[in-house]
Parts: structure tokens; C-alpha cells; sequence
């Protein structure tokens, strides 16, 4: 319980106005953990507190507690005509999403329409029309935890990391990559910057301070070449994508990995599944939700699934095969929350005053405006983004 305590968790888990609540499972145990094995692969560069970063975040924006609606305010937590679910609405589109969801016109507030249409309906049912959708929700139930495990110890120091990834989970992993000593170069589209750049700028700024930016359409010729070559410059590639994205860009993860590379591939459930999520919903979903009285669901920590996933996610990039040989690794961030879960833990109320509240990291760097260094990297790599 110690490391819940002092993790910042708690201080995020409850009802508005109800006691913090220390949540069930090892999260926090788990990702202290990891890394001390980063610590320890890096030589001592990068002694961070695991269980601390998993509320980082919220020390940033402020965010509270909020019961069955998350601490970010974009999820909910819903009952169904046979369980709980939690359906996400953080994106522009969403609402409209939503409408089709339940086959309804919806105004400017989307839940009074999505809490009626689920009171009906069965979370498999949800599941079914949020994947045709690509709506982010689903059931909460166990999910079996599938992680991957760790090979030996690789470290990173001076190699090429290329991260595609946005938001956190993906994010975290190549700020510690880089805080081991990786070159990290961030490559955005035009049309698809990363979001988190909406975000609090200091958190962004943490995240991505002492990197490089690139920007390159795979949707023009010469670029989709270019882009092509920077990829395969490098000895890491983050990715938080389903595979048929990157596929349309022209880049294949297994060849990557076949050719020596190590290749991290962040999906809500796995690269086999169609189904989307964010940090909220999919923790929920995977099983980890507070229920002091027994029954009713609560969010636990703030999109919790995701700095988890980008802890889990560092250490295995910092593995590699004896042999030298490539890997992709296959990360799904509803199976690193489930793995975290036993069915004997539960929610416990927490004294305020022995609870640790979110603390944050000073950042250092600056983070490179979108694209900042697209014309010098592609020159260094001796290519014409044209």
C-alpha cells in the first residue's frame, strides 16, 4: 500500500468530495520496478520514482478526483443493462461518433443520449458498434495480462531513436530514451500533429524538451521516400498507431525488426485488435477502477493506463535479443494494466493527510516547434525532402 500512498494515485481516486482512495492492484509497485531496472541499465543516468510519474500529469493541469467521471473530465464511467462501461469523448469528432453510436441526434452534451442508449444495451454490445465506429469504449471486465517480458539489458546511450508516437504513453518512453542518452527525433505529419501540443505546454515541454522535430507527408512522393530513410537510420521506432496506418505510409514493422531494429508498437489492445482507446478508458476496461462500496466503478489516477504503458514500454526497448538480432514488441496497453491486477486486492479509503498529492519534474530543454529541424536531419541523412 506504501507505494499507492506515495504515488499521487490516491490523491486522484474517489468521488469529488468523498476520501482519497487507495486503489486495488500493484500499478504502482510495478512501475517503481521498472524503473529501478532503467537505473540500473543506464548506468545510473535516470533515477526517477516509477510509482510518482504515474500522476505526473495532474501536477501540471491540475486535475482533481472526479468519481465516475475521469480526472481529465473526457471519460465516463456508465452503467449497462448488464455491468459498467467506460466510453470516452475527448476527441472533436467524438460527439458525432457518439450519435451514430446510439443512433441518435445529439446536441453539444452527449451523455444523457449515450447513458440512455447503454441502460438497454449490453457492454458486448457497446464493444461491438464503439470498434465498427472507432469510437473509444468498452466494458469494464479482466483482461488476460499478455506483456510482454523483458530480454537482457541494452543500453541506449547514442543510439537513433524515431518516435512517431503522441499524447503520453508513447511520449514518456522516448523522454526516458532520451534521458538515457538516445537521440530522440519526433516525426509529425501536417495534418496529424501530436494533440498533447493542444496540452499544457509545460507537460509537452517535459516530455519532449532536448528532442528533434521533423515533419514529412507520406502522402507526397518524395517525402514518403524520405521519411522511408529516416526510418531506417534508426535503432528505435515508437509507434502508437494500429498497423494499417503506418502500413499506408509505406513502413513495415516486421521487416524493421527483421533487419536488426527494435520496433515498439503501443495499441489500446494489441496489434490484432481494431479496437481504440485512451488512458482512461482503457484502464477502466482492463479492470482497474476503485469500488469502495462494492459496486459502483471509479476512475482510479489520471489516464493511468498511459505512463504505464510508456514505463513498460522504455524497458523493453532498453532489451534487446543475446544474438543482436531485431524485435518488435507488441505492447498492448490494456494488458499491461491487467497484468498489474490480482482478484484479491481492494479498494481501501485513504486519510488525506497520508496521502502523497501528484508532484511534477522541473523540465529541461525546450521542446522544438512542429518540424524545427525537418530540413537538418534530412540533409545530415544526405536526402531531399523535396
Amino acid at each position: 500500500m506504501r507505494d499507492w500512498l506515495d504515488s499521487g494515485i490516491p490523491a486522484l481516486t474517489g468521488h469529488r468530495d468523498g476520501p482519497p482512495l487507495v486503489p486495488p492492484g500493484s500499478a504502482a509497485t510495478a512501475a517503481r520496478r521498472y524503473t529501478d531496472r532503467i537505473a540500473a541499465i543506464s548506468g545510473g543516468r535516470v533515477r526517477l520514482d516509477g510509482a510518482r510519474l504515474l500522476a505526473e500529469r495532474a501536477a501540471f493541469t491540475g486535475f482533481r478526483r472526479g468519481g465516475t467521471i475521469s480526472a481529465g473530465r473526457h471519460c465516463r464511467l456508465l452503467p449497462t443493462a448488464d455491468g459498467w462501461a467506460a466510453v470516452s469523448c475527448a476527441r472533436p469528432d467524438d460527439p458525432v461518433l457518439l450519435g451514430a453510436l446510439v443512433c441518435a441526434e445529439i446536441g453539444d452534451d452527449p451523455w444523457p443520449a449515450v447513458a440512455d442508449w447503454l441502460a438497454t444495451h449490453t457492454g458486448a454490445e457497446l464493444a461491438e458498434r464503439a470498434e465498427l465506429l472507432g469510437v473509444a469504449a468498452g466494458p469494464i471486465e479482466a483482461v488476460g495480462p499478455e506483456v510482454p517480458e523483458p530480454l537482457g539489458p541494452r543500453p541506449v546511450a547514442g543510439l537513433r531513436v524515431v518516435d512517431f508516437s503522441a499524447l503520453w504513453a508513447g511520449p514518456l518512453c522516448a523522454h526516458l530514451l532520451g534521458l538515457a542518452g538516445a537521440r530522440v527525433i519526433k516525426v509529425e505529419t501536417p495534418v496529424r500533429p501530436d494533440g498533447a501540443r493542444r496540452g499544457n505546454p509545460e507537460f509537452y515541454r517535459l516530455l519532449h524538451g532536448g528532442h528533434e522535430s521533423v515533419v514529412l507527408d507520406p502522402g507526397a512522393g518524395s517525402q514518403r521516400r524520405a521519411l522511408r530513410e529516416l526510418v531506417e537510420s534508426a535503432d528505435i521506432v515508437i509507434e502508437a498507431s494500429r498497423p494499417r496506418a503506418l502500413a499506408g505510409f509505406g513502413l513495415d514493422a516486421a521487416e524493421f525488426a527483421e533487419s536488426g531494429g527494435t520496433w515498439i508498437s503501443i495499441t489500446a489492445h494489441g496489434r490484432a485488435s481494431d479496437r481504440i482507446g485512451f488512458g482512461d478508458d482503457i484502464a477502466a476496461t482492463a479492470g482497474l477502477v476503485a469500488r469502495p462500496d462494492g459496486r459502483t466503478p471509479l476512475f482510479v489516477g489520471d489516464a493511468i493506463a498511459d505512463p504505464l504503458t510508456g514505463l513498460t514500454a522504455a524497458v523493453l526497448a532498453m532489451s534487446a535479443p543475446a544474438d543482436g538480432s531485431g524485435r518488435l514488441w507488441d505492447i498492448s496497453m490494456s494488458a499491461v494494466v491487467a497484468a498489474t491486477l490480482d482478484t484479491g486486492s481492494t479498494t481501501v479509503a485513504a486519510d488525506e493527510s497520508a496521502v502523497s498529492a501528484p508532484c511534477r519534474r522541473e523540465p529541461i530543454g525546450a521542446a522544438p516547434e512542429s518540424g524545427r529541424d525537418t530540413a537538418a536531419v534530412l540533409a545530415e541523412l544526405g536526402v531531399r525532402p523535396g
